[in-house]
């Protein structure tokens, strides 16, 4: 005996609804263990992002007030904020109105290392190619 048409239709829109109910639920269950564990770490990154702001902001402060420093080798008078791709320039020799020497300074704290370019431009003092060169507008 063969199972009627209506049957097999029936059997089969019962199978289809059991399966759109089980994606319907799978879904609403992903999404919810998903935004759980989210919020389970939620307390964590912002405790490590605030961590972060602060190291920075600890770092641009002590940039700043460097040259004021006991430490610091250079009479303050002689130093020039530049920020980047270094922070000072360093005219030596500058209070007594005979400059000696240009030093840059690049202020590291904690675990803090040279970027690329501060790399780039060290390698590049180092091998002195550094120049002067005037320029007028009106020429």
């Amino acid at each position: 005996m063969f199972p009627s048409t209506i049957t097999v239709f029936g059997i089969l829109l019962t199978a289809l609804i059991f399966l759109a109910i089980g994606y319907f639920l799978g879904q609403k269950i992903g999404a919810h263990l998903t935004n759980k564990k989210w919020e389970d770490q939620l307390g964590t990154i912002r405790d490590d992002a605030i961590k972060r702001s602060r190291a920075v902001l600890s770092g641009q402060f002590t940039e700043q007030l460097a040259p004021y420093l006991p430490n610091f080798p250079y009479a303050p008078s002689e130093v020039r904020f530049i920020g980047k791709p270094v922070d000072f320039i360093v005219f030596k020799g500058m209070d007594e109105q005979n400059i000696n020497e240009v030093v840059f300074v690049e202020v590291k704290t904690g675990t803090s290392k040279l970027n690329n370019q501060q790399k780039n431009l060290k390698e590049t003092i180092k091998n002195r190619k550094v120049k002067w060169e005037e320029y007028n507008p009106n020429n």
